[in-house]
C-alpha cells in the first residue's frame, strides 16, 4: 500500500472520506495535475510544479486544500492565516463538499502557472 493510501485510511471519519473525495476530484480539474506524496502529505503538481496539497487544521481537525499560489488570489473562501504565500480552502467534513467552488478556485490557481 502506498503512503498516501495509508494516510487517508488512518484518518478518522468523516475526514477520511473528505480526503478520499478530494484526492480523486483534484486531478479531474486538469489532465496535467498529478498526485505525489511529499512532505508526508498528499501533494498535487501541475506540469511538475507544486500546485496544492491536502492537510487538516491541527486545532479543529478540519480538512483543507492548501493552494500554493493562493497568495496571488483574492477569493472570499481562501484564508491566508500566518502563511506568506499560500492560502487554504477549508472543507467542512459535516457538509456536502463544495466541488464547484473547489473547481473554480483550482482553475483560477492554474492561471498563475
Amino acid at each position: 500500500m502506498r503512503a498516501i493510501d495509508e494516510f487517508i485510511l488512518q484518518q478518522p471519519e468523516p475526514e477520511s472520506s473528505v480526503f478520499s473525495v478530494l484526492r480523486n476530484f483534484i486531478p479531474t480539474v486538469d489532465p496535467d495535475i498529478t498526485e505525489e506524496w511529499k512532505y508526508k502529505l498528499p501533494f498535487f503538481y501541475y506540469k511538475g510544479k507544486m500546485f496544492c496539497y491536502l492537510w487538516k487544521d491541527k486545532r479543529t481537525r478540519e480538512p483543507y486544500i492548501g493552494v500554493i499560489k493562493g497568495g496571488m488570489m483574492d477569493h472570499p473562501l481562501l484564508e491566508m492565516g500566518d502563511r506568506k504565500r499560500m492560502k487554504i480552502l477549508r472543507i467542512n467534513p459535516n457538509e456536502d463538499i463544495p466541488l464547484d467552488v473547489i473547481r473554480e478556485v483550482l482553475q483560477w490557481a492554474l492561471s498563475f502557472y
